[in-house]
């Protein structure tokens, strides 16, 4: 934190979060109207914790209640060609060119490496360069569902890198953090949408709902409160204050209990949880993430709704030729008014409202 704050004041920036905007021509106003949109909609947040301890029948609800499933795992048995065909079938709004390349690339192509094998790296990413193709490292496993969703996820990337390089100069194809995750959550959110819609199954679609649920509350509420405590500790120290263990625990402490809320108990060790939060290392990097799945619900509602598609396609072909501000605006989201952060904090009280409805009717109902 010192460190951000000298270098912000030797290079003339008003502030060590203007210094970090900076190169991506982002405004303040993005950063801030974020963290007031999030905080204005925490007592649905809080809401869905009360149905978490009713659910687990809790006389009282812990953090690390939080994460024990709500809904148990669907059982599963996908194999990795299966899970092909489900996401491109989920990607069928996006046209014959993107699920037809995509598909070559998956099955033919080899842009996959699919399986766990002795000192593979673990998780999954997709990585890309302007003449190769962009591939991807996944650890599939046919008994895991959600491995279903990280396949939809990397795709995504690969695909924004195919388009933006096939379109863009070299200096031009990558684009930055702020869009990158825009392409692959959009992905997700369209599997969602397919699978609900397939669905009769009651668990499976109460497993489908918690899981949007819990990205949401992960992506966007979780990272925003980090957002905001970065933003808390660079200012106390540009106040002239003292950083100190307990200056942290103080500023960690009070967003958690505004985060929880009232009905959530917050063990004292849970104060320590910023020193180990890595990206905080690399400051004011997380609120991409709940701005891109912000963007990433609204450009989904857009294709969904009126099945145009041009848009969408001028984002994933623009690359890094433009400030991202600016490329979302020409797909149509606005990222300096409160509207798409708005429209995903809807989606998560829509998807909080159904979830309590499904898990209070009794099954023989359905």
């Amino acid at each position: 934190v010192k460190g951000d704050v000298f270098l912000a004041k030797a290079r003339n920036y008003p502030s060590a979060l203007e210094a970090s905007l900076f190169p991506d021509n982002v405004p303040v106003a993005v950063y801030d109207s974020l963290i007031e949109a999030v905080r204005s909609r925490l007592p649905v947040l809080h809401r869905y914790y009360g149905l978490r301890q009713r659910v687990f029948n809790l006389p009282d609800l812990h953090v690390y209640d939080t994460y024990a499933p709500l809904v148990s795992a669907v059982q599963s048995d996908v194999s990795f060609d299966e899970a092909i065909g489900m996401v491109l079938k989920s990607l069928h709004p996006l046209g014959s060119e993107y699920t037809e390349t995509l598909g070559r690339g998956l099955s033919q192509e080899r842009w996959c490496d699919r399986y766990e094998n002795k000192g593979k790296r673990s998780g999954a990413f997709s990585y890309g360069t302007y003449q190769g193709p962009p591939y991807i490292l996944m650890n599939y496993k046919a008994d895991v569902f959600s491995d279903i969703y990280t396949l939809a996820h990397e795709a995504g990337h690969s695909m924004h890198t195919w388009y933006a390089r096939r379109t863009q100069s070299f200096q031009n194809y990558h684009y930055p953090i702020f869009l990158a995750e825009v392409a692959s959550t959009f992905n997700e959110i369209l599997l969602t949408e397919h699978l609900l819609a397939e669905t009769k199954d009651r668990a499976m679609r109460a497993y489908l709902l918690n899981r949007q649920i819990d990205d949401l509350r992960g992506t966007l509420f979780r990272q925003t409160m980090f957002a905001e405590f970065e933003k808390l500790a660079h200012a106390t120290e540009e106040s002239g204050a003292a950083l100190t263990l307990e200056s942290f625990r103080t500023m960690y402490r009070g967003l958690l209990d505004s985060y929880f809320g009232t009905g959530v108990i917050i063990d004292e060790e849970l104060e320590l949880e910023c020193l180990r939060i890595p990206h905080f290392y690399s400051a004011f990097y997380v609120y991409k993430y709940a701005t891109g799945i912000s963007a990433a619900i609204t450009l989904a509602t857009q294709v969904l709704a009126s099945g145009n598609t041009d848009r969408y396609f001028g984002f994933l072909k623009s690359g890094g030729s433009q400030f991202p501000i600016e490329t979302l605006a020409k797909a149509g989201v606005d990222m300096r008014s409160p509207q798409p952060v708005n429209a995903a904090l809807d989606l998560f009280e829509r998807r909080v409202k159904e979830l309590e409805e499904l898990l209070s009717t009794p099954a023989q109902s359905n």
